[in-house]
This record gives structure tokens, C-alpha cells and sequence, in this order.
């Protein structure tokens, strides 16, 4: 379905052709029209598919048509798991909106936030934050939502996962009662549906995909290897075409630290994404990336949100993710726009019961193929009863990031209870994602 047929205003019309595009993926084409109309969404769709410009089109248009008002608070709302997914999500809007004159800022943690504050003061109409933060500005009272006319959740099941449910309905019950209130998420989780059914009016609800199903224009390869012959294999990978952007994923955030050190010692321009290092030091490494300035990104899987990268070629599994999911989450950043892509994994013995997991959530074999020089010492096996990491373990060396929820605050914390403050990255406090229900959202 073309763009043109959707009753998108011609500013906005007049972007996407600037970008080239002109036919609306299955997610728009079913969340434009009703959005458009005014109505709550509950919208389900699988990574890859276009879900940020689902919601950023209507949002724009909503807003340029209704009149700007004298106040300076903002008008629209849109909160997301991570950083990098704020980041992501502010560019589409400011791309899509380059002919309207709408204003859109970012606020979440890792900065300072004086300047969030200064342009706060100045009035903006659209807000885009990470939970964490946002309550850091209500409680320090240097942002009203007292006038949001539309709240969007985007990757709200992520969110759940990541230990945000008592942040977000904080948030819920500071905004005004009357808005329209779009909830994107990869699945309709239990927990999604118990947050719709409290926070939002007769929602329509939109799904284009079954849970847990990846694009067909990815192939799966599985590569055996013992865990102490790793780092030597993802060598000898990378280096067969050292100029080909690859993301590479590590289980903790120490393996990526140390993964990069070797790859760049090898010769391999390389950087890492984590929660551990500062918001200059992962915008600087995913700009680098972008620009191919490093042609290898290390990224742990809450770091990986907002990764969003044209005609990226390869996704590499240095460690297999703890939790099934996670996998589906992971190959969705190759095989976007149409383009095809390979999700390659190094699994080692130890990994068997990973893999199986993996198998088992996908509904399909994975090829296994032994790379010559680098077959294991003991098959895989790829039965229920396979072998785990042990805690503590992990292909990429360090100790594994606890799944336990936190117990108790810091000395003199004034924070709520399930409040995640975001330093260290947004998910410091808020490592229940395991506890919930809900699984990893895919981001658009």
C-alpha cells in the first residue's frame, strides 16, 4: 500500500519521498489510519518492520494540524527501553518532520542534565525518555505532562522486562486522563495486556505477525567450536572480509570489553556498547559504526537497542543469549528494508541447551557446520536435557549480568521502588526482566 493512500498530510508526504519512500510496510498500512483517526493502539509486529514511522507519521501530523498552543509543555510523550533507542526514534522524527514545524528533544540518563533542562524551559513539543530519567525531572519538578495529548510505549514489553512497571505507572498516572495512547510491543504478553486494560480506552488492537517469528531473509548458520577456540574463530571470520560491518554479540558486558581488546590488538577496528560505559562513549562507538569508521560493534543485548544500521550484512553470536528470545531480538538488525542477512552463532558445548532453546522457539533447524581447523573437541547435543552455561560462565569470559532483582536502595536513595536510575545504563535497578512475563520487544 502507497504512502499516498493513507491520508498523510503533504509535508509528511513530501519527507518520506525525500528518502525515497513510497509504499507503507504491513505495520503502517494498519496503524496510520486508525492512529490518524484518534483512536488507542495496541500494535504488535516483528523487529524489522517499520513500527517507529507507525507512530512517529500520525504523531507529527497530529500536531501540525492542531494548532500550536501558547504553553511550552510538551504535547506528546514517547517513552523507550534505552538510549540508543530514544536516540533512534528522536532522528526518525526529526527526518520525517524536516517540513513541519515540530520541535522534539531527548531526555534520558548518562548526561548531564542541565541541558535537558535548559531546553525543557525553551518549550518543545514532542518528548522522547527513557523512564528512568524522566521521573529524575518530575521529581525535581523540570517537566510537566500536564498537557500530553498523546502517549506512545514503544518496545513497552522490553520496558516490563527491563523492571520499569512501577516507573511507567507512575508516568501513566501523570499524564492527562484524555490522550490517545499508542502501545508498540512484539508481543501481547499477559502483562501487556493487563497495562492496556488499566491504562488505555477501547484500544484497537494490531498485529502483523505471529510472536516470535523472524524475517525469511535472514539464514541461520551455527558453527561448533570449542569455548576456549572463540575468540580465534570470530578472527578468522571477521578477517575474511575485514572491511564488512559486523555486530558481534557478547553475553556480558566485561567479554565485550575484552573481545574488543583482542580485536583490535589483531587489527580489527572494533568498539563496544554497554551499560558500563558513558552515553558520549556508546553514541561515539554506534556513530562510528554508522559512518564505518570501525567496522565491528560489540554490543550486549540491552546495550543493542536503537542499533539500527542500513544493509548491515552480518550479526555475529559470540555468546548465544541467555533466553531464547533475546535471539530473535538480536538477528533482527540484519534483514531489514527488504535486504538479506546472515546470523551466524559460535556455540560451544556448553551452549547445547542454548541452542536447542533457540531451535525450539524458532520452529526450524539451524544448519550446524564445523569450520575446517576449528571443530570441538565434543559435539553439540540438541536434546531437552543439552548443557547450559553454568552462572558465571559465558564464551566471552567475566562474570554473567545477574538476572536477580535488586534488593533494597542506596544509602539516602529517595527513589520509588522499581525506579531504574540510569548512570550505569537504564536497566541498573531493573534487572526483573527474567521475573516477567513479557518477552524482548523488536524495535522498528
Amino acid at each position: 500500500m502507497s504512502f499516498d493512500s493513507l491520508g498523510l498530510a503533504p509535508a509528511l508526504l513530501r519527507a518520506l519521498a525525500d528518502y525515497g519512500y513510497t509504499q507503507a510496510t504491513p505495520i503502517q498500512a494498519a496503524a496510520i489510519p486508525p492512529a490518524l483517526a484518534g483512536h488507542d493502539l495496541l500494535a504488535a509486529a516483528q523487529t524489522g518492520t517499520g513500527k517507529t514511522a507507525a507512530f512517529a507519521l500520525p504523531l507529527l501530523q497530529k500536531l501540525s494540524t492542531s494548532g500550536q498552543t501558547m504553553t511550552r509543555r510538551p504535547r506528546a510523550l514517547v517513552l523507550t527501553p534505552t538510549r540508543e533507542l530514544a536516540a533512534q526514534v528522536h532522528e526518525n522524527l526529526r527526518d520525517y518532520g524536516k517540513h513541519m514545524q515540530v520541535s522534539a528533544t531527548t531526555i534520558f540518563g548518562g548526561v548531564s542534565m542541565g541541558p535537558q533542562i535548559n531546553v525543557l524551559r525553551r518549550g518543545v513539543d514532542i518528548v522522547i525518555a527513557t523512564p528512568g530519567r524522566l521521573i529524575d525531572h518530575m521529581q525535581q519538578r523540570t517537566l510537566d505532562l500536564s498537557a500530553v495529548e498523546t502517549l506512545i510505549l514503544d518496545e513497552a514489553d522490553r520496558m516490563l522486562d527491563m523492571g520499569f512497571l512501577p516507573a511507567l505507572k507512575r508516568i501513566l498516572q501523570s499524564v492527562p486522563k484524555k490522550r490517545q495512547t499508542l502501545l508498540f510491543s512484539a508481543t501481547f504478553a499477559p502483562a501487556i495486556k493487563t497495562l492496556a486494560m488499566e491504562f488505555m480506552h477501547n484500544p484497537k488492537e494490531i498485529s502483523v505477525s505471529a510472536p516470535n517469528t523472524v524475517t525469511t531473509l535472514v539464514s541461520h548458520q551455527v558453527h561448533p567450536v570449542d569455548a576456549s577456540r572463540k575468540r580465534d574463530l570470530l578472527l578468522h571470520l571477521l578477517s575474511a572480509d575485514s572491511r564488512r560491518q559486523s555486530l558481534v554479540f557478547s553475553r556480558t558486558k566485561h567479554g565485550a570489553d575484552k573481545l574488543v581488546t583482542f580485536l583490535n590488538a589483531s587489527g580489527l577496528r572494533s568498539a563496544a556498547i554497554h551499560g558500563n560505559k558513558s552515553q558520549n562513549a556508546r553514541t561515539r562507538a554506534l556513530s562510528d559504526f554508522k559512518s564505518g569508521r570501525i567496522t565491528v560493534l560489540v554490543a550486549t543485548d540491552i546495550a543493542a537497542r536503537g542499533i539500527d544500521i542500513e544493509q548491515l550484512p552480518i550479526v555475529i553470536n559470540f555468546d548465544l543469549p541467555s533466553v531464547a528470545e533475546d535471539y530473535v531480538h538480536r538477528i533482527g538488525r540484519t534483514g531489514r528494508a527488504g535486504m538479506e542477512g546472515l546470523a551466524v552463532s559460535l556455540v560451544s558445548h556448553d551452549e547445547s541447551g542454548l541452542l536447542f532453546d533457540i531451535r525450539k522457539l524458532l520452529k526450524q533447524d539451524i544448519a550446524i557446520t564445523p569450520i575446517a581447523g576449528y571443530e570441538p573437541s565434543a559435539p553439540l547435543r540438541l536434546d531437552a536435557g543439552a548443557p547450559r552455561p553454568k552462572q558465571g560462565g559465558g564464551g566471552g569470559g567475566g562474570q554473567r549480568q545477574s538476572r536477580a532483582p535488586r534488593q533494597g536502595k542506596p544509602a539516602g536513595s529517595a527513589r520509588p521502588n522499581g525506579y531504574a536510575p540510569q548512570g550505569r545504563g537504564e536497566h541498573a535497578a531493573g534487572n526483573q526482566r527474567r521475573r516477567s512475563n513479557s518477552r524482548p520487544a523488536a524495535k522498528a
